[in-house]
């Protein structure tokens, strides 16, 4: 009972080579592809023209087709940099440089770029970047140089220098310090 297991595979397995040839695709079928799959990556996430066009390229050759579906996704405002910048604009917990560098990066055109840059609150910077340090205070406050830790970590979400500089200015270093070796040596001559 246990050993008499059965195979249900068949003893004649084709093989690939034994598959009748498909026809190749007419250029109206291709196109149709490329829709289909550019509609499938523009539902999982908002693409840029240039990252669209750079996965459309993987799958053909054919420049005036991957050019007709972008422009016919341009037209049913399916793909739309401006959105894409806007997305990017709003992300919160990154400072700008970081926006201008993604941005580029999905490659977004640099008045575009400018526009979503000048449309971001310098006020409203500082305060996410006061809040990201706020959350993550207690962790850089038990190393030897807080001050630096806490420069490093705006630095690398992308803050500028000036945003950097108020956001340090205005916290308390002194706040919630059992031990106050933290403050490194530079306080403690004080």
């Amino acid at each position: 009972m246990f050993g008499s297991r059965k195979s249900y595979r068949s003893d004649s397995v084709d093989s690939p080579a034994e598959k009748p040839p498909t026809r190749p695709k007419t250029p109206e079928e291709q196109q149709a592809a490329l829709m289909e799959y550019a509609l499938r990556a523009l539902s999982a996430r908002a693409l840029s023209a240039a990252e669209l066009r750079g996965k459309l390229a993987k799958r053909s050759e054919e420049e005036d087709q991957i050019e007709a579906v972008l422009e016919r996704l341009t037209e049913l405002r399916y793909l739309d940099d401006s959105q894409v910048a806007r997305i990017e604009g709003q992300r919160r917990g990154v400072g700008a440089y970081r926006v201008r560098a993604r941005l580029k990066q999905r490659g977004v055109e640099e008045e575009l770029i400018a526009e979503t840059l000048q449309a971001r609150d310098p006020e409203e910077e500082v305060e996410q970047a006061r809040a990201l340090l706020e959350r993550r205070l207690s962790s850089i406050r038990r190393g030897n140089n807080p001050k630096a830790k806490a420069y490093g970590l705006l630095a690398r979400r992308g803050y500028g220098g000036e945003v950097i500089r108020r956001v340090l200015e205005g916290l308390d270093w002194t706040a919630d310090a059992g031990d106050e070796s933290w403050l490194g040596e530079e306080d403690e001559g004080n």
